[in-house]
């Protein structure tokens, strides 16, 4: 692997640092975007027992706040409950335009990565090859060990910026529809809880305690 390395030239230190970069943020964002982790089951259930038995206190407010994104959506809304409904849909939306970016975080920084490595890899394609054409001007054709360095170097570079962009775009596109699946999800147990508790809905019949 060092010799592979050190055959790509220089352009395989940011190649090799963007690829220790995307390995981190895949390993954190498959942790943080865990369903169960974002939007909790049974949450609104949960809230909706504690409005039901009148035990919703800053307490428990403050505990759903702190347990996941979900809940803090839900507690923006809990916490303007005696207001009308617009104030809740308004509070309740402006803490899920800060949930959704905290869910996309180090996405752009990804994106970016599966969208450079490739360009550094062609660039070390064409150091290499402005190596090789170097190398025939000065010396001809003659010795092919002379010539391998650079095409070394030219194929070296391609091959490793692609092999850290190709997964880098897919993980990449994989978290971005996870964000918008979990965003969808959050509108809607968000908007089950505004609509029970304006009297919209039944509780009985949407919000089910696991058996």
């Amino acid at each position: 692997m060092l010799e592979l390395v050190k055959a790509g030239g220089w352009l395989m230190l940011p190649i090799i640092a963007c690829s220790v970069i995307a390995l981190a943020i895949i390993g954190e964002r498959l942790w943080m975007l865990r369903v169960r982790r974002v939007v909790p089951r049974h949450l609104v259930a949960r809230v909706w027992t504690w409005i039901r038995d009148q035990q919703l206190d800053n307490v428990h407010i403050h505990s759903l706040r702190t347990g996941s994104p979900m809940g803090r959506i839900l507690a923006a809304g809990l916490v303007n409950r005696h207001h009308e409904r617009e104030i809740m849909l308004e509070a309740i939306q402006d803490t899920g335009r800060h949930a959704a970016l905290e869910l996309e975080r180090y996405l752009n920084t990804l994106g970016t990565i599966a969208a450079i490595t490739p360009l550094l890899g062609l660039l070390g394609t064409v150091i290499g090859m402005i190596k090789v054409f170097s190398v025939i001007t000065t010396q001809g054709v003659g010795d092919p060990g002379v010539l391998a360095g650079g095409i070394s170097e030219a194929l070296i570079t391609t091959a490793a910026g692609l092999t850290v962009a190709i997964p880098s775009l897919m993980f990449y596109r994989y978290f971005r529809g996870k964000v918008d699946m979990l965003v969808v999800r959050m509108e809607e147990e968000a908007m089950k809880m505004v609509e029970v508790m304006q009297g919209e809905r039944e509780a009985d019949t949407d919000f089910q305690e696991p058996a």
